[in-house]
């Protein structure tokens, strides 16, 4: 699971510069692309009449591009594929926000999460609690360790937002509890401590073999038969 995931992201990020290229190629000329996805970059470029210098200059990243479209395609099946059967896969999914790709990429590099005694070790050994050092007799706190997989991270950061923004996902509790949170200490602030206290609750979910109340806002996961 690891692997396949290691070699997406891989994937991603090399289309991900590709794009960027292809965009800061056109700005010069006038020319920008409308937003969308990825995949379809390569659409909204032919639909603009481009020099043909330009068109030379840009095709060794356009064949690149489409070279990649077709694998990393079949490699979204294959995450798709990987997560439709397993337990904890599809309990942490039950969580607003929560993908098959944001919760495979959560559970990889955790292995077996019983391992860690509290949901506060799985919050640290993903990178999401705040760097912390003493200054004299006062304890300082910075921005967060960044520990582990940056990918998991941005992942989990994101669905933290969706919540945040409200974006046709559930979750209305964990939404109001950020929103207070970004009253006091700003909205950057609020995302990353929702998606702190979401790897709570997944750990939790996990650990406990549990599925996520919404009535209760996640921090009494209802237990549910577990199965071997």
């Amino acid at each position: 699971m690891r692997g396949v995931l290691a070699v997406r992201e891989a994937v991603v990020r090399s289309r991900t510069r590709w794009s960027s290229v292809v965009r800061a190629l056109l700005r010069p000329h006038g020319s920008r692309l409308r937003s969308g996805a990825a995949e379809s970059l390569l659409g909204r470029g032919e639909a603009r009449a481009l020099a043909a210098e330009l068109q030379a200059v840009m095709e060794p990243l356009v064949r690149a591009m489409q070279r990649v479209n077709a694998p990393l395609a079949a490699l979204e099946q294959h995450t798709a594929t990987m997560a439709q059967g397993d337990e904890v896969v599809e309990r942490w999914r039950t969580a607003p926000g929560v993908g098959p790709l944001t919760a495979l990429s959560f559970v990889a590099p955790l292995d077996e999460v019983e391992r860690f005694d509290k949901a506060h070790h799985v919050e640290s050994s993903r990178g999401l609690v705040p760097r912390a050092w003493s200054a004299g007799e006062q304890q300082q706190r910075g921005t967060s360790t960044k520990h582990g997989s940056g990918r998991m991270r941005a992942l989990v950061v994101g669905a933290a937002w969706r919540i945040v923004r409200g974006k046709g996902v559930a979750g209305e509790k964990l939404r109001r509890w950020a929103e207070r949170l970004a009253a006091r200490r700003g909205k950057r602030v609020a995302g990353v401590a929702l998606a702190r206290r979401r790897a709570g609750i997944l750990s939790a979910l996990g650990r406990e073999g549990s599925v996520y109340d919404e009535a209760q806002g996640g921090q009494r996961p209802r237990r549910v038969a577990v199965t071997v």
